[in-house]
């Protein structure tokens, strides 16, 4: 799933796993794309990933046939600009509440005419260090993005959201959206749930592809079924410490 073809599958009819990487190593990195999910995502909101490491762990994703999905810790103009040239194609921007965020965010992926993207593409890794002449030209039409509706505001402006031109997929913030609706740490509220329901068909409705991530494998199948398209159901932070924390238990009981 490489050069641009990510958001062309998330156009299709299939729901694409992912599994999320928190812990900056490239090998876990290396062994989730092993693994054979769709996508893998580089958490730059919460996680050690500076610019560097974000590129290591491109470079160790490059090997293999799944896409590498960069989320950014901040919708800035500049660290987009940053994110795309040492090489990503497919960016997550966190905590958009409004249709004009939006339409910042991609024109911050866009050369000009379309957008404010500084052009310096031939010194950096995205182009193959200028051997790509024809990356800019083509750059525009090359980038996926997906932004993050996590709060009350932002599922306030769905629609809106949605509508923007550039837009590729919206995808919904958990954590962050029971916390903005009044519930902390309680994501399986049923309000909170509602609300996630009501996104997924909202988003679907306004012809993007919905996202969310839930790493309780038992609801994959319901998620599929309402036309969710992009779904995170592990994370390597996760598997390891439930990993160890299983084998040490099953150690001690023995």
């Amino acid at each position: 799933m490489k050069d641009g073809s990510f958001g062309a599958a998330l156009r299709g009819e299939e729901m694409l796993l992912g599994c999320w990487l928190n812990m900056g190593s490239p090998a876990a990195a290396e062994m989730a794309g092993m693994a054979g999910f769709d996508w893998v995502l580089i958490d730059g909101e919460h996680a050690p990933y500076d610019v560097g490491a974000i590129l290591e762990q491109l470079r160790v994703l490059a090997a293999f046939d799944t896409a590498a999905v960069v989320r950014v810790p901040v919708g800035e103009d500049w660290v987009i600009k940053q994110v795309l040239d040492i090489g990503a194609r497919n960016l997550l921007v966190p905590m958009v509440e409004t249709p004009e965020q939006a339409a910042a965010l991609v024109a911050a992926t866009r050369y000009p005419p379309e957008g404010v993207r500084g052009l310096g593409a031939d010194v950096a890794r995205v182009s193959g260090y200028g051997a790509d002449a024809g990356y800019v030209t083509g750059a525009n039409r090359s980038i996926t993005l997906v932004v993050q509706a996590e709060s009350r505001r932002a599922l306030d402006n769905l629609e809106e959201i949605a509508a923007v031109e550039g837009i590729d997929g919206v995808f919904i913030g958990p954590a962050d959206l029971a916390a903005s609706m009044g519930f902390p740490g309680q994501v399986k509220a049923p309000q909170v749930q509602a609300a996630i329901g009501g996104a997924i068909r909202r988003i679907g409705a306004a012809g993007k592809a919905a996202g969310m991530l839930d790493f309780d494998l038992g609801r994959v199948a319901s998620y599929r079924a309402a036309g969710l398209r992009m779904l995170a159901v592990t994370g390597d932070v996760a598997v390891l410490r439930q990993g160890l924390g299983r084998i040490a238990a099953q150690a001690r009981a023995g």
